[in-house]
């Protein structure tokens, strides 16, 4: 009975959960249609010719940008969450967040429109420089709506479930497959699109966010009472509220002001030194702050020992993302520049290669949920440590697998998609054996005091391994000729590194496992 009424909700219910969570989730889908669709295209358009309408940068600074931009989206997820909280509400940072998205999307798209409507040589050739700034203030207006939608619109579905409820798990399951359904259905739309021209790829992320967007206005109506904007009643409360808004007004006039002189040419930037030097930046900050909070955070020994467990995780967690989202980056320039894609005599564009992992999650989630649950009634369902280490294992035989497929490449053949499936299917099993495992472990291991904290530092290290996995992909892309022939060696390091790692873990699992204390 009491689980019952802890599942009555207030609102309007379908098919057992809230109405508010299908608004949730189309808005979702539709915010990561735009997100991968145009990612599927990122380090293709930068690193194609300026002939060809791309950007013309080689590999490495191409990686770096790509690294430096996935980084941003996960990092600015931090002060998102932050000012949702204390100052917009969630469900005003999501529409806000999604208005931002889109006009990054259509700012990149802006010169390919511009010259549809002046179609003469001249004029292209004049939007050259437009095409870069644009591009890059795109990707900036992308991050920052970004940063506001991504993390408050999962807090907005955590809201829907009264504390207790049976069914929050299941709800989440239902959101997450709206991100995994837009993330299979955008690379292969846009990348369509891009075949005529990048920017109508672009543009057409743009839309799909503009679609997510009229649907969430239309049926925002089931989400009133969750995600309300913060409410400001007493005088001391304004002044707090004024200065704020006074402080995000300074740092964001000082932010548009280092832009401006950005675009201007006022201020030299060596995109690879600051991917470098943000790394350092934030493997410094983690260390630091985990070990403030572990020696000077007034906590008892088992929950000292936990944040170290925690502290330790980030390191495998960093290590485990830096392969991983090489899928966006290395792994697609593979498959455009190394792999046959003839099918048929049509020639299959590159970015479809980005749906695979998507289509593997749909595929293989629930085997792999009701596979720990078999695993757990047999009490033999391996511990926290132990499925990080699988995960980086599985990361490692996939680029083995890329191992093999470079070597071909490296003697002038094309090497078969099904290379590249294979990689994409182990780096899936591997996700399915990390990240849910990880978001999950440090809600449970993090000190009442520090929830919200530690999660932060989850983030961080998949905010490191996506700048990584940028730096890494100017590497071992094999754009030149004396890097095609190092290509099978810098996939056999990776192989070593996360293999090794991953067995290093194996070997840690029992002490990590006793650190943790009553978490399972």
């Amino acid at each position: 009975m009491k689980d019952q009424q802890i599942d009555l909700f207030p609102g309007p219910t379908l098919f057992g959960h809230p109405k508010g969570l299908m608004t949730l989730f189309f808005t979702e889908m539709w915010e990561r249609f735009s997100y991968y669709g145009m990612r599927a295209l990122l380090i293709l358009f930068m690193t194609a010719a300026i002939a060809d309408g791309g950007l013309g940068f080689d590999d490495k600074t191409s990686g770096a940008i790509y690294g430096l931009y996935t980084m941003g989206v996960y990092l600015f997820a931090l002060p998102g969450g932050w000012f949702a909280d204390r100052l917009l509400g969630l469900k005003k940072s999501v529409w806000y967040g999604g208005i931002i998205i889109a006009l990054g999307h259509f700012t990149m798209a802006l010169p390919g429109l511009m010259a549809w409507i002046s179609p003469e040589t001249g004029v292209k050739e004049s939007l050259t420089a437009l095409d870069t700034n644009s591009f890059f203030l795109g990707l900036i207006l992308i991050v920052l709506g970004t940063g506001l939608l991504k993390p408050n619109i999962s807090s907005i579905v955590g809201q829907l479930y009264p504390a207790g409820s049976s069914k929050r798990d299941a709800g989440f399951s239902i959101f997450y497959m709206g991100i995994n359904i837009g993330a299979f259905i955008a690379p292969i739309a846009c990348s369509t699109m891009a075949i005529y021209d990048w920017h109508l790829g672009f543009g057409l992320a743009g839309l799909g966010m503009v679609i997510g967007l009229i649907q969430y206005k239309l049926t925002g109506g089931s989400l009133y009472g969750y995600g309300e904007e913060v409410s400001f009643v007493t005088s001391e409360e304004l002044r707090k509220k004024e200065k704020l808004q006074r402080a995000i007004l300074m740092i964001g006039a000082i932010f548009a002001l280092m832009l401006l002189l950005f675009f201007l040419g006022v201020i030299p930037i060596d995109v690879t030194v600051i991917a470098k030097a943000s790394g350092n930046i934030i493997a410094a900050v983690a260390v630091l702050y985990l070990g403030y909070v572990i020696f000077f955070g007034g906590l008892d020994l088992s929950d000292q020992k936990k944040v170290g467990v925690i502290a330790i995780l980030f390191l495998f967690s960093a290590l485990f993302w830096s392969g991983f989202e090489q899928a966006g980056s290395t792994l697609n320039l593979f498959a455009e520049r190394f792999t046959d894609r003839d099918l048929f005599g049509w020639e299959i564009p590159a970015g479809y290669f980005q749906s695979v992992n998507s289509m593997f999650i749909i595929l293989f989630a629930p085997f792999f949920g009701a596979m720990w649950v078999w695993l757990g009634r047999r009490n033999l369902e391996p511990s926290s440590p132990l499925k990080f280490a699988f995960g980086l294992l599985l990361l490692g035989l996939g680029f083995l697998v890329m191992y093999f497929a470079a070597k071909i490449a490296a003697s002038g053949d094309l090497a078969a998609p099904t290379w590249l499936i294979f990689t994409y299917m182990l780096h899936t099993f591997g996700e399915l054996s990390l990240s849910p495992v990880g978001l999950s472990l440090v809600t449970k291991l993090a000190p009442a005091q520090y929830g919200g904290q530690m999660m932060g530092i989850w983030f961080l290290s998949v905010s490191l391994g996506n700048l990584i996995a940028g730096l890494i992909a100017g590497e071992a892309s094999g754009g030149t000729e004396e890097a095609l022939a190092q290509m099978p060696s810098q996939y056999l390091m990776i192989v070593a590194t996360t293999v090794g790692t991953g067995l290093l873990l194996l070997l840690l699992s029992k002490p990590i496992r006793k650190m943790m204390g009553n978490v399972h």
